[in-house]
């Protein structure tokens, strides 16, 4: 069973989408399908086979000041608006929508991570979407300050990269015995905790405990690197990371970067057929 993890990155999230559409082209399918923040809108429309996509999004729609602006914090109280970016063009009206029928006949496991206002991990899957509510993608998307919190019944989620942002013994425990991990940034970056303690600190009043599990965020992340790489010397994982990220910041919306570093991940991508072996068949476009 070969599961594939996107773990997003704002902006730099379209690195991951160049890996994904290579996977289309290539024609692979996965058991498990597993996104994080920007990783989540990724995997969703990998699974519902919709090549190019994201790239639109990432390029065309984040340079709208619906998508992105001071506008949005004026009117909205968040800078990002994730009700335009995941109704407003992704329902079946909209400008872009988004293949729901494919992702509901997928015979695999779709995981969406968010984070509970407890601090705990909160895995979504495809049987907590509907046509029209893709609701578990904001939530999996909800950076603290640039976009608030998403609201979905009585519980407020936010991130999946606060709680759980390289989710590889998640998918271990689904039962994966290969794994493909798509990281935005090099393998050996520094990660550190700067922005994460800006964040923290807009939490730490009403959500102490998520703001806490903000503040381990960059440790977490080592750690579950190091796993990754552990698995990766036994042959049970692939770790698929630019070599560098053309420029592009989390929230760079400027064209030429972005385009290289989606080509940089189209490019990479191609590692993974050889990789996923004979699980490499037609079955998501």
């Amino acid at each position: 069973m070969t599961g594939i993890i996107d773990v997003g990155g704002g902006l730099r999230g379209i690195y991951g989408a160049g890996v994904l559409d290579r996977c289309l082209a290539d024609g692979l399918r996965f058991d498990a399908c597993i996104g994080v923040s920007a990783g989540s809108a990724n995997v969703a429309a990998f699974i519902g086979g919709q090549k190019g996509r994201n790239y639109r999004f990432f390029t065309e729609y984040a340079r709208r000041p619906e998508y992105m602006s001071m506008r949005n914090v004026l009117r909205k109280g968040a800078f990002i608006d994730l009700s335009y970016v995941y109704a407003t063009l992704s329902n079946a009206d909209g400008e872009d929508p988004l293949r729901y029928d494919r992702i509901a006949a997928y015979d695999g496991q779709m995981v969406l991570v968010a984070s509970g206002t407890d601090g705990d991990p909160v895995y979504f899957t495809q049987a907590d979407m509907a046509q029209n509510d893709y609701r578990i993608i904001r939530a999996s998307s909800s950076l603290p300050v640039i976009c608030g919190g998403c609201r979905i019944g009585e519980k407020v989620y936010y991130d999946g990269g606060i709680a759980d942002p390289i989710p590889i013994e998640k998918a271990y425990a689904l039962g994966c015995d290969r794994v493909v991990v798509i990281l935005t940034r090099p393998v050996d970056f520094a990660v550190t905790d700067g922005i994460d303690r800006v964040g923290a600190a807009a939490l730490r009043r009403r959500y102490p405990a998520l703001s806490q599990t903000l503040l381990g965020k960059a440790e977490h992340y080592r750690k579950s690197l190091a796993f990754a790489r552990q698995k990766e010397k036994e042959g049970k994982c692939l770790i698929v990371a630019p070599d560098d990220c053309c420029g592009v910041e989390m929230l760079t919306r400027e064209q030429d970067k972005l385009h290289a570093l989606y080509e940089k991940g189209a490019r990479d991508g191609g590692a993974i057929g050889a990789f996923v072996k004979d699980d490499a068949v037609d079955g998501t476009t």
